[in-house]
């Protein structure tokens, strides 16, 4: 549909003749004085309004001034002589007109003064367009960002960190006494033991929880790598800055940074850090600028930093500073009380995930995760979970052949067992026989790192002998 252009003019000759020059391209409105004029503005929706100035009743400024009233991004446009040079000035303090057109005018001047007026309308449609969409999107994403948060924060509190056997509760009474301060936080524990999950706690349910979480892995960046994401870099820092870039510990200023891996950062990092650390500040490589900061530190390692710093492998001034508040985080091996709970808990997750319904483990299945040493710990538990969910069948139950899939030489059973079976008395005496045999011409094979000779003597075989044996059993 063709914009609309209103015409008003006290010459009925005039607006016929600008509505033989415009009607090919608009829909035209002829009005013979400002009234009628006005009213139209309070019916249907104007692009343009071309007025003369010299009119009975209103005149073409007066006009205009009621007209802002009505429709205001309509784009007007006054007819004037010679002499009404004062008129056009008021026009353009008070009427605001765009243009102005000079009697007599040439066809082509009209065209395209109108045309720019229409565009002009158009463009300020479309501008409001987006900005109303940009409000709507950001209300939208206002109210995403307050339902991630509230989501962030009941996934990291407390009820949510699995666990109810002794040595948790021993660490959750440390971190209820640390959440509620700015003390710098070291979490040890081995792999696997969640200690990014106790980090994220700490933050989430502490002064910082509406500030920037912001966690790096040290041992998964080389050095220079690892400087930059840490204290980001000027452009032309090195061969591929191509332009500045801020840092973590400039991005989450007010928030937590957490410092995952931190055995395994350098003397020269551990320098930097220290400074962070003690001054709150910090220079972007390749700048002389220096940058304060206030930031939370958490940190953590799988490694004795105590013996690191005892075999001068890591600074003991920087060891001192970041053990300000320690917090070990148990294996699983030594809270065996929690691997039902967990182990639910991973069912549960994954079986929503996947789609499927079981009912639980079968009693050889739970005792087999009992019986686990689990050096991958809480990351091991739950890959193990999560590959027999995925096995799982039409099974009702998550049975101990499942779990079995894809051993690692630290999950076999001393001795086998089977869902088949309620008793690990059933198993006939020979196949036990043949069951340990295996493991220990594997534990050989491996002390020995696959030396068939040595192996050979130290189990009082000969060559041949242990051939016929690894045929037997199936074994490379």
């Amino acid at each position: 549909m063709n914009p609309t252009i209103l015409i008003v003019d006290d010459e009925q000759h005039v607006l016929n003749s600008i509505n033989r020059t415009l009607r090919h391209d608009y829909n035209i409105i002829l009005s013979l004085d400002g009234k009628s004029a006005l009213q139209v503005l309070r019916e249907q929706e104007i692009s343009a309004i071309l007025a003369d100035q010299r009119m009975p009743g209103l005149t073409g400024s007066e006009f205009f001034l009621e007209a802002i009233k009505i429709q205001p991004d309509t784009t007007r446009v006054l007819i004037t002589g010679y002499s009404d040079i004062k008129a056009v000035i008021q026009a353009v303090n008070d009427g605001q007109i765009f243009y102005y057109i000079e009697k007599p005018w040439e066809l082509d001047d009209l065209k395209l003064i109108m045309a720019r007026a229409v565009e002009r309308y158009q463009l300020i449609k479309k501008n409001k367009e987006l900005l109303h969409e940009l409000e709507v999107t950001n209300q939208q994403l206002s109210i995403e960002n307050i339902v991630l948060k509230k989501d962030v924060e009941q996934k990291y509190n407390f009820s949510n960190i699995i666990g109810e056997s002794k040595a948790m509760q021993d660490v959750y009474d440390l971190m209820k006494k640390v959440i509620p301060t700015n003390t710098t936080v070291y979490i040890s524990g081995e792999t696997g033991t969640g200690k990014e999950l106790i980090a994220r706690a700490i933050h989430f349910n502490g002064p910082r929880k509406d500030k920037i979480f912001a966690a790096q892995n040290c041992a998964a960046l080389p050095d220079t790598l690892l400087e930059s994401a840490l204290f980001g870099h000027t452009k032309g820092a090195f061969t591929d800055a191509t332009s500045d870039k801020k840092g973590l510990f400039e991005v989450a200023d007010g928030g937590t940074v957490f410092l995952d891996e931190l055995s395994d950062t350098s003397p020269a990092l551990q320098q930097r850090l220290l400074r962070v650390i003690q001054e709150g500040e910090f220079q972007p490589v390749g700048s002389n600028k220096t940058i304060k900061v206030n930031v939370r530190i958490l940190s953590a390692a799988n490694r004795d930093l105590l013996r690191l710093v005892q075999q001068g492998k890591f600074r003991e001034d920087l060891y001192y500073r970041i053990n300000v508040f320690p917090i070990h985080i148990p294996p699983l091996r030594d809270r065996v009380d929690d691997i039902p709970l967990l182990a639910n808990y991973f069912l549960n997750k994954y079986m929503i995930q996947a789609g499927k319904n079981i009912n639980g483990f079968s009693d050889n299945a739970l005792k087999y995760l009992l019986s686990i040493k689990y050096p991958g710990n809480v990351r091991e538990l739950e890959n193990m979970i999560q590959r027999a969910v995925i096995l799982t069948g039409n099974e009702q139950i998550l049975s101990l052949n499942l779990l079995q899939t894809g051993w690692t030489e630290s999950q076999k059973p001393h001795i086998p067992l089977s869902d088949n079976s309620s008793d690990i008395s059933e198993i006939p005496l020979p196949k036990r026989v043949e069951e340990l045999e295996k493991k220990y011409i594997l534990q050989s094979l491996e002390s020995n790192r696959g030396n068939i000779s040595k192996t050979a003597a130290e189990l009082g075989l000969s060559r041949v002998g242990l051939y016929k044996k690894l045929k037997r059993y199936n074994l490379n």
